[in-house]
């Protein structure tokens, strides 16, 4: 990227507005994702803001079965799976500037009313819900320093919840005109008795955008296949908008390859010269972005299967694999580091609670990943699968909830632990080797649920000669000896089990700074069974991490731990 070229200037700082039409669902937070990567690569300054119109302050009180995967930013805020997307895409940490809710936005608001701040005025939806909204999008510029604001606002044109986002967006045109752009991310069916395309679904969504006083500038079109020219003409005149400014996004095998799409298609310079923004080329990092796209839907001459064992993937008559979000694309980083690809297996852990479960069916997996979550479904499944792999050599990763799992499989089923259990399910069990922090029992007293867990990033100490410091180390990610991760979760590892656990051979490879809490558990790497008879267990790779190590994964800088797994599911499926 090259840095030399001329900042937008504080006073010319542009917004691009992104909104959602005739359905939702259709891949708006990767548009945006994506739009963000084209401009960065013509080397301005970029920050992505996700606005979701739900009165919930966070997203962390939401079923992820309903609304997906809960992202933990670096400051402990949870939000959209979206945000995700944007720290992936753009290669960079969001802050919590990027991110806002009407729940935020009204609460902000009353409590401004309830000190006077208002000075006793009638405070109304307009102006001043309005308003809010509208210095939250010039802060969030303001504090991420960016020459670009790429605002996505959630749901669809339509929707009674986000009329006050797009009221506030209207009024930032009105006052810079030619600093705003709205772009409509609309979908055109094909209806397959017809067989034909139809755009005025579209053409609707764009008529009713223009009631709230707004004119979509461009309009990104999703459907199965690319649109033909004639389609494009036939949205550009209905919409009164260029032909060129009508952007194909059909259905593609990768997510990746969609800022690719966007630079065919040549967004990125006309949203330049729609902005008055100056004539820049593609940067080298493109150039590595293609090339990371490409590689990913290669190597399918090496399959590597990876089972995910967890509870959240139906929903009704659907499996919805969003929950996990994170998890999957790291995955995908991972592989291509690998040069293999993954193939992704959801498995329900309830499979694994019946009488008599047919491990077998574990065999065909060259990986296994229990990814975090909360709650008692499912947990004796996970626990059962957990005993298959360590006992099998089956890659183990364990996220979160998975570590505490892997924690408890052990205490049970090598220490002899009878009825070991984590205190979020049995509190009374005889041996509660996972336990809650006991500034988190006060908060669930008062039912402190939102936003009280331990959450964000914390440093973490790594033993030496472990699987974690190798990884950790040839990638880079260790300094002052220490890495920093996001967490999401109340419970920690018992410290009265610790030495014991130690003492059986699972080793505590990165802890708390002060030595109190256990951030990565393992066991020595090697063929299974071997060294026993010096109390110590082996494994190809048994591995768990308190912390979520799926949020800091991102497509130019696949996280270590999860190469490092990937690596040995390769090797087992080398193996085969």
């Amino acid at each position: 990227m090259n840095k030399k070229l001329p900042k937008v200037t504080k006073s010319t700082h542009k917004y691009i507005f992104v909104i959602g039409g005739v359905m939702s669902g259709v891949g708006k937070g990767i548009a945006t994702s994506s739009i963000g990567t084209v401009l960065s690569a013509k080397g301005f300054s970029i920050n992505l803001v996700k606005v979701d119109p739900y009165l919930n302050v966070d997203a962390g009180t939401m079923n992820p079965t309903e609304h997906g995967e809960v992202f933990v930013l670096n400051n402990g805020l949870e939000t959209d799976q979206d945000m995700g997307n944007y720290e992936r895409f753009l290669n960079r940490d969001a802050s919590d500037f990027d991110y806002m809710t009407s729940g935020m936005i009204y609460k902000d608001v009353i409590e401004k009313e309830r000190a006077l701040h208002y000075g006793g005025k009638c405070v109304e939806a307009i102006p001043h819900i309005r308003d809010e909204i509208v210095h939250r999008f010039e802060h969030a510029a303001k504090q991420n320093k960016s020459d670009i604001s790429i605002v996505e606002i959630g749901g669809t044109i339509g929707d009674y919840q986000n009329v006050m986002f797009i009221e506030a967006a209207r009024m930032l045109k009105m006052k810079r005109p030619a600093d705003v752009v709205f772009i409509m991310v609309s979908y055109l069916p094909t209806p397959g008795k017809l067989g034909e395309m139809k755009s005025r679904p579209t053409q609707n969504a764009a008529r009713q955008l223009a009631s709230y006083g707004v004119n979509a500038d461009f309009i990104i079109a999703r459907a199965e296949t690319p649109l033909d020219h004639r389609r494009k003409e036939k949205i550009a005149i209905s919409c009164n908008i260029p032909t060129e400014h009508v952007i194909s996004a059909p259905d593609i095998e990768s997510i990746y390859d969609v800022p690719v799409n966007f630079e065919k298609d040549r967004l990125a310079e006309n949203l330049m010269n729609s902005l008055s923004l100056p004539e820049r080329k593609t940067g080298p990092d493109f150039t590595e972005w293609k090339k990371m796209a490409k590689g990913i839907k290669n190597f399918a001459e090496h399959p590597v299967n990876i089972a995910i064992v967890g509870k959240y993937f139906n929903t009704g008559d659907f499996v919805l694999t969003d929950a996990y979000i994170s998890v999957l694309e790291a995955i995908k980083f991972s592989g291509y580091a690998n040069k293999v690809k993954p193939v992704i297996h959801t498995v329900n852990s309830r499979d694994f609670e019946v009488k008599s479960p047919d491990y077998s069916t574990l065999d065909q997996y060259d990986g296994i990943i229990v990814p975090g979550g909360f709650g008692e479904s499912g947990i004796e499944g996970k626990l059962n699968v957990i005993r298959y792999a360590r006992e099998n050599g089956i890659p183990y990763f364990g996220l979160c909830y998975g570590m505490q799992l892997m924690t408890i499989e052990y205490a049970r089923n090598v220490l002899g632990l009878t009825g070991a259990h984590t205190a979020e399910i049995n509190p009374r069990a005889k041996h509660v080797i996972i336990d809650i922090m006991p500034d988190q029992k006060k908060k669930i007293a008062e039912g402190n649920y939102g936003g009280s867990m331990r959450l964000g990033r914390y440093p973490a100490k790594l033993g030496k000669d472990t699987i974690a410091h190798e990884a950790y180390e040839s990638a880079g990610w260790i300094k002052h000896g220490s890495i920093t991760e996001r967490h999401r979760h109340r419970y920690e590892v018992n410290p009265e089990y610790i030495k014991k656990l130690e003492e059986a051979g699972l080793v505590f490879s990165g802890k708390s700074p002060d030595g109190t809490l256990m951030e990565i558990a393992e066991l020595p790497r090697g063929e299974v069974g071997a060294g026993r008879e010096n109390g110590v267990n082996q494994h190809p790779f048994f591995l768990g991490t308190q912390f979520h190590p799926e949020f800091l994964a991102r497509p130019l800088a696949p996280h270590p731990l999860f190469t490092e797994f990937m690596k040995a599911a390769k090797g087992k499926q080398k193996g085969k």
